[in-house]
C-alpha cells in the first residue's frame, strides 16, 4: 500500500512530539526524518540516539505510539566535495547508516554528490553543457575517480550496519539527477542503490516523470510528492535555466509548489497509477516548499491532493486516525 508521508523538516519549528501529533491529525503515516547535513535535522538528535539504547527506544514509541511509522532517514549533503564539510558530510552519512540499523529502519534517502572540477579544484563542478574535450575529462574524473569508489565503500558500509536500500534523489548540481545518471551509478554498484524519484526535478529540467517512472521501474525505491510551477511568461522569455534564490519566487521562471498548484489533480492520479504499475508500493513522502504560502498551510493542501490521487481506499485509514486524535 502506497503509504502517504512527510519529510517532517517543513514543521521544524515544531517539538518533536507536537509534529507526530499533527502528522496524526493530517493522517500521515510514515516519515521522513532528517539527520543532519543540509537537514537542521530538527526532530533527530544523531550523536544523542547513537548513543543511548533509553533514547532510541523513547523515539520509537513516541512515533509508533501514534501509529506512524519511519519510511526513511535522509542525510542528503555533498559527502563528495573535497574541502572539510565534505568529510564532515561523509561521517553524518556514516552516522545515519549506523542509526539506521539500530532503529530497525531499512531506507536511507541522500544525494549522489557532486565532486570539484579536477584533483586541484574545491569547488563543486556540475557540469550540464560539456563541450570541449577537457568538460569530457572532468566528467570522466568525477565518475571514475570519486563518484564509483566512494559509492563502493558506502553500499558496503550501509550493508555492514543493516541499511537495506539506498534511494537516491534525482536532484540538480548532483553527479546523479536523472534515471540515465542512476542507472550508470548502480550498473556499478549494484543494486542497493535506487532512486528516490522526485517528480519535481524532472520537471523543472524539462522532462517528463511519467515517462522517467517507466524508465526506472524496479529502480525506484522511495517517492517525492513535490510539485513544480513554470512560471508562464518568465519562463517564455527566459528558459528554465534560473539563478536566482528561491526566496525570488515573483521573479523565478519555476519555483518549487505546493502539491496541485503547478500539475492539477488529474496529472497527479496519472503518475501515482503509473508508479505503482512500475511494481513500487512504498510510501509516498510530502516535500513541501512552497515559500507562497505558511509551511502548515502547504502541508494540509498538498495532503489533501495527495489523498485524491493516490490509488487507494483512505476511509479505513482515516477511521483509525480520528480514533487516535480522539484519545
Amino acid at each position: 500500500m502506497m503509504k502517504t508521508g512527510l519529510v517532517t523538516d517543513i514543521l521544524g519549528y515544531m517539538s518533536f512530539e507536537e509534529m507526530l501529533d499533527t502528522c496524526v491529525e493530517l493522517g500521515i503515516e510514515t516519515l521522513e526524518l532528517g539527520c543532519g547535513n543540509w537537514s537542521k535535522a530538527p526532530h533527530v538528535d544523531l550523536d544523542g540516539l547513537l548513543e543511548s539504547a533509553v533514547k532510541r527506544e523513547q523515539f520509537l514509541d513516541a512515533i509508533k505510539s501514534r501509529g506512524i511509522e519511519i519510511a526513511a532517514l535522509n542525510c542528503s549533503g555533498n559527502q563528495l566535495e573535497p574541502t572539510a564539510q565534505g568529510e564532515a558530510h561523509k561521517a553524518v552519512v556514516e552516522k545515519t547508516f549506523k542509526l539506521a540499523g539500530l532503529l530497525g529502519v531499512e531506507k536511507i534517502v541522500m544525494m549522489s554528490g557532486c565532486p570539484s572540477g579536477g584533483p586541484n579544484d574545491v569547488t563543486p563542478n556540475w557540469l550540464t553543457h560539456p563541450i570541449l574535450p577537457p568538460h569530457f575529462e572532468t566528467l570522466d574524473w568525477q565518475w571514475n575517480e570519486v563518484a564509483f569508489p566512494y559509492w563502493e565503500k558506502a553500499v558496503k558500509t550501509a550493508k555492514e550496519y543493516g541499511v537495506q536500500k539506498i534511494a537516491i534523489e534525482n536532484l540538480g548540481f548532483n553527479l546523479v539527477h536523472n534515471p540515465e545518471t542512476l542507472l550508470k551509478l548502480r550498473n556499478e554498484v549494484g543494486d542497493m542503490v535506487g532512486m528516490n524519484f522526485d517528480p519535481s526535478h524532472l520537471f523543472w529540467m524539462g522532462g517528463d516523470p511519467i515517462a522517467a517512472a517507466r524508465t526506472l521501474g524496479d529502480a525506484i525505491y522511495h517517492v517525492h510528492a513535490k510539485d513544480v510551477r513554470i512560471e508562464r511568461g518568465i519562463n517564455d522569455a527566459q528558459g528554465l535555466i534560473d539563478v536566482k534564490p528561491m526566496e525570488s519566487f515573483a521573479t523565478r521562471s519555476w519555483n518549487y509548489v505546493a502539491l496541485g498548484y503547478g500539475h492539477d489533480i488529474g496529472y497527479w492520479k496519472e503518475f501515482f497509477t503509473v508508479v505503482k504499475m512500475t511494481g513500487y508500493e512504498g510510501p509516498v513522502v510530502l516535500e513541501m516548499e512552497d515559500l507562497t504560502m505558511g509551511s502548515l498551510t502547504g502541508v494540509k493542501k498538498s495532503m489533501d491532493v495527495l489523498k485524491a490521487s493516490l490509488p487507494r481506499d483512505f476511509k479505513k485509514q482515516s477511521s483509525i486516525v480520528q480514533s487516535l486524535v480522539n484519545q
